[in-house]
């Protein structure tokens, strides 16, 4: 058995269903505070039903994921050294890192919701909801592209990525401030 390309196709599947787990609760994030601002008996009933479902997400799916992943990864690595060795890697556990302290953030956001649901304004974590969406980009292209491209050109397209996040952001946030949402 090819232990090597087993736990690669691990890696991978953790990889999808941490990513998936992180997009999802920032969307749960979302709603929560915006269930904060509406009427009785709307929030009443909506952030309960939202906190459950935040709980079994973030600590059935999202949490064992990211755990998983951050085994699997090292083991890949030490079965790979000479991956340590390639400047494209070095660029990939940067981003590692700061998806790392991503799910820190979100567990600070998770621990301050449990107790104020509007703890957030929902802007915010519209935006912070994209910061996972960059890390992927940037994670995935250097993964498949490597040393094919520059890192001056990889740079200018996920900053021009993180551009255009955050105006379609700010139009669709006029966009709901028009309907009244």
């Amino acid at each position: 058995m090819n232990w090597y390309l087993i736990a690669k196709s691990l890696h991978i599947i953790f990889i999808v269903t941490w990513f998936s787990g992180l997009f999802y609760m920032f969307r749960l994030f979302v709603y929560t505070a915006e269930a904060a601002s509406k009427p009785e008996p709307d929030r009443s009933v909506l952030i309960p039903q939202l906190a459950l479902m935040q709980r079994r997400l973030w600590y059935i799916i999202t949490w064992p994921s990211c755990v998983l992943t951050l085994i699997l990864g090292p083991y890949l690595l030490i079965q790979m050294p000479g991956f340590l060795a390639q400047p494209w890697m070095h660029v990939k556990l940067f981003f590692i890192v700061l998806l790392i302290i991503y799910q820190f953030a979100g567990q600070k956001i998770y621990t301050a919701q449990k107790i104020n649901p509007a703890a957030y304004r929902s802007f915010f974590l519209r935006l912070m909801n994209e910061v996972g969406t960059l890390i992927l980009v940037a994670v995935v292209f250097l993964v498949v592209m490597r040393d094919s491209v520059s890192w001056v050109w990889g740079s200018l397209g996920l900053i021009g990525t993180g551009v255009l996040i955050s105006v379609f952001a700010m139009l669709y946030k006029k966009w709901r401030m028009k309907k009244g949402q």
